[in-house]
């Protein structure tokens, strides 16, 4: 009886310590969606690396579609986090899994949003910086030879059958391009679209044409957006520009695409200090399209990709965390 007595103090203290440990915030076990494009393949294995280093998260990787992730997200609770999903396409979808409390928009993994525009090469504004304006592209016509034309200017449009070459003909025609010499090349595809940049890059020669970001391209060639002079019109742009059947398209500037990083609201609650990682971390534009020109030039996946970032852009990613997530993942990155 004595020995059990004397027993009785040790054992409530050690009772306790699972209630205390549950107390504490855990992570816990987390999925997350490697998708089936290269800048979104990245930030799963970067989110994976960072949660389990930095946050002793139990992390797992699925594959993962815009679509299929996202209705798996609403209607299973799986996976926990889709790094990067742009979110024009299913905003009525993810605003209702929101609405319900299934799902958050934790932040935008693209600061800048997706890009889109009428671009030249930077070397052509420096000569000419009127160019950087579509007055000064109209007024040097001229520089823009035409690969089959002589007394025409080539403006290289979308690919037929994209989406964007719906846009991009209801602009050139807003901004009475042809009038002012140019017509529409199609490349064909994204792929020799990609190519007639890089041939014009490589020999210093001018290029007019439609683009986007983040690229490999725009990581690998530094392009000028040109400025339309009118700002966003929002409005017309979803209803006129983006439409086939648009008879009077005007004149407006691309808007930026929304990039967001998607998040169950179970993975919030009950990660609250790996949600705060999440929602916080972000890229520009430049930053992602040098990372794609890295992968393409290096055919990188996307864990080779992730070492690269976290070996080459410390000062990035160390803003991202408190210091003391900080120095775990310097110790984790220390023996990559």
């Amino acid at each position: 009886m004595k020995a059990l007595l004397a027993s009785l103090p040790l054992a409530l203290t050690l009772s306790a310590l699972p209630t205390q440990a549950m107390a504490a915030p855990e992570c816990g076990s987390v999925t997350i969606a490697d998708m089936n494009w290269n800048s979104a393949s990245f930030m799963a294995h970067l989110d994976q690396f960072i949660l389990e280093k930095a946050y002793n998260c139990h992390t797992e990787l699925v594959p993962g579609d815009s679509v299929p992730t996202s209705t798996s997200m609403i209607e299973k609770g799986e996976p926990d986090i889709a790094p990067e999903l742009w979110t024009n396409s299913s905003k009525a979808q993810l605003d209702k899994g929101v609405e319900e409390g299934r799902l958050r928009y934790a932040g935008q993994v693209l600061s800048q949003g997706g890009e889109e525009g009428f671009w030249v090469p930077q070397y052509m504004v420096d000569e000419y910086p009127e160019l950087a304006t579509i007055e000064g592209v109209r007024q040097h016509a001229d520089l823009f030879e035409h690969p089959e034309y002589d007394d025409r200017s080539a403006f290289y449009s979308c690919p037929a059958g994209w989406v964007c070459q719906i846009t991009a003909g209801h602009l050139f025609n807003a901004l009475e391009l042809e009038e002012a010499g140019f017509e529409q090349v199609d490349p064909g595809s994204g792929a020799a679209l990609a190519g007639s940049l890089a041939k014009a890059y490589d020999r210093k020669e001018p290029w007019f044409g439609y683009y986007w970001a983040p690229t490999p391209v725009m990581g690998k060639y530094e392009m000028v957006k040109v400025d339309f002079g009118t700002g966003v019109d929002l409005k017309h742009y979803r209803n006129c520009t983006t439409q086939a059947d648009c008879t009077t398209p005007k004149v407006t500037m691309y808007p930026s695409a929304p990039v967001h990083t998607i998040t169950t609201s179970g993975f919030a609650k009950r990660a609250p200090a790996a949600y705060k990682y999440i929602a916080g971390r972000s890229l520009t534009n430049p930053q992602m399209s040098a990372i794609l020109a890295w992968m393409e030039e290096n055919q990188a996946d996307g864990e080779y990709a992730m070492e690269h970032f976290l070996l080459n852009y410390p000062e990035v990613w160390r803003n991202w965390l408190p210091k003391a997530e900080t120095q775990k993942l310097q110790q984790a990155v220390d023996q990559l």
